[in-house]
């Protein structure tokens, strides 16, 4: 089927590009509530697996609480307080920066990416998840070698979580950006898995509470993770590449949306009308839900998203 538009980017008064993806609701219960395009065939959610791997990770003898556990659900952005953190993390288990398996790169945040004398695999958006993976495994007796490879017993471990939390068998196995497995299921599997995270307890809860304590470790400043959780209280929200943005609200009402092309700047917008749909107050989400389209450096349009209903 053809994915509908879920975004058009105005310039001066003109239509310049639109973005065509699906999107869906889910319910308390985990139940469609509303669904646009094609919301039950694979797709590989990117980052908006860590929160489901790092239920797995607690689930398997990982003991991060908090801060910590926040870092393991994040794609911080290379910031110097990620940093130090995952460095310390890092040394409290007896590990170097050189046992990471995801690759070196350069910090998101521009800042800190200008300051940054070469890449490094620390400063990678996802060593606060490898570092989690690594400690995991010293936990539950596992080898640290080779524990990105599908076939080690953490990353059994986990796909079995995302299996349970989504509700479907995975789909396909790939290969995620920073090295480790990624797991291919539908929209709608990632919305119900959003919701149970953030409703059940025990290791869901555990997850819950990290992230929305403490949203400004799972992105950064000026992202959107950090934006919408710090804006909508009690929200549960997690980006991925590609166009992939999932949250959840304390009454277990989720959304998962995907584009086809992969974009990410229709997703902030789009989010903030699901979360109008859904009747919560986005008085405080103005930057996000109506970004800025600029010429000669200024606003000449927006990125215009449907009313749903």
């Amino acid at each position: 089927m053809t994915n509908p538009v879920l975004a058009e980017v105005v310039r001066s008064g003109f239509v310049e590009s639109v973005h065509r993806g699906a999107l869906v609701i889910t319910g308390p219960e985990g139940a469609v509530r509303l669904a646009l395009g094609d919301v039950v065939s694979p797709v590989y959610p990117r980052s908006s697996n860590k929160p489901l791997q790092a239920v797995g990770m607690l689930r398997a003898g990982l003991d991060f609480t908090g801060e910590d556990l926040a870092l393991a659900c994040a794609s911080h952005s290379g910031e110097p307080g990620h940093v130090k953190r995952v460095l310390e993390l890092l040394e409290a288990a007896g590990l170097r920066e050189e046992h990471l398996a995801c690759p070196p790169d350069f910090p998101l945040h521009e800042p800190s990416m200008r300051d940054a004398a070469e890449p490094r695999r620390v400063t990678m958006n996802c060593s606060g998840k490898h570092t989690a993976m690594l400690t995991t495994c010293l936990r539950a007796g596992w080898p640290v070698a080779g524990y990105a490879a599908p076939d080690h017993p953490l990353q059994q471990a986990l796909a079995s979580a995302v299996a349970s939390l989504t509700g479907e068998p995975i789909a396909h196995t790939g290969v995620d950006g920073c090295g480790a497995p990624l797991f291919a299921f539908s929209l709608t599997g990632l919305a119900r898995a959003f919701g149970r995270v953030a409703t059940s307890g025990g290791a869901c809860a555990e997850v819950a509470s990290a992230m929305r304590s403490h949203p400004w470790l799972v992105a950064g400043t000026g992202r959107e993770d950090t934006v919408l959780m710090s804006g909508v209280e009690g929200l549960l929200a997690k980006a991925g590449a590609e166009g992939v943005q999932a949250f959840a609200l304390p009454d277990g009402f989720a959304v998962a949306m995907k584009m086809d092309d992969g974009a990410k700047r229709a997703c902030a917008p789009l989010a903030v009308e699901a979360l109008r749909y859904l009747g919560v107050d986005v008085s405080g989400l103005s930057e996000p839900a109506r970004p800025e389209v600029r010429g000669g450096g200024r606003p000449v349009g927006e990125i215009r998203v449907p009313e749903l209903h």
